[in-house]
């Protein structure tokens, strides 16, 4: 699969129109949670993503650079057509080589894990680093991936 890694800027009006509508299709209405899901992270963001050939996004993520060297990885979705196929696998995948060459100092990537993904991402060392806790009433647990 091929992905795409691009900062906001970059975006062209077409291509964040089809990440926003994925984003709202998956975080807002699959999983019934209303909440502000464009945010100001997209602006500093890099968007990683695949694209099929009517230019709908098949593959989302974005990386989120800290203050400290360190970036978080958020938004991971994959389109509900395109799922159980090990394409979320390629995605994270490419996200963390994306996030090794954009932050060459960064030691952890971040992850806010929606409570049922632990294990998914635990697949790529990630740590569990807090307490599970709710976010837009959805369980979450703070993770990290080693990376430096």
């Amino acid at each position: 699969m091929n992905f795409i890694c691009k900062p906001f800027e970059q975006l062209s009006t077409m291509e964040l129109f089809e990440i926003y509508q994925a984003r709202t299709a998956v975080f807002v209405v699959e999983q019934n949670c209303a909440y502000q899901e464009v945010d100001y992270d997209d602006l500093k963001s890099y968007h990683v993503f695949a694209r099929d050939e009517q230019g709908g996004i098949i593959a989302y993520a974005r990386l989120i650079p800290s203050e400290n060297g360190n970036a978080r990885l958020g938004r991971v979705l994959v389109s509900e057509k395109y799922r159980h196929q090990g394409i979320a696998k390629e995605l994270v995948t490419s996200a963390i080589i994306q996030a090794k060459k954009l932050f060459p100092m960064m030691q952890n990537l971040n992850i806010q894990a929606q409570y049922y993904l632990r294990d998914f991402y635990g697949s790529f060392d990630a740590q569990i680093v807090s307490e599970p806790y709710l976010e837009d009433n959805i369980k979450h647990v703070d993770m990290v991936i080693g990376v430096g």
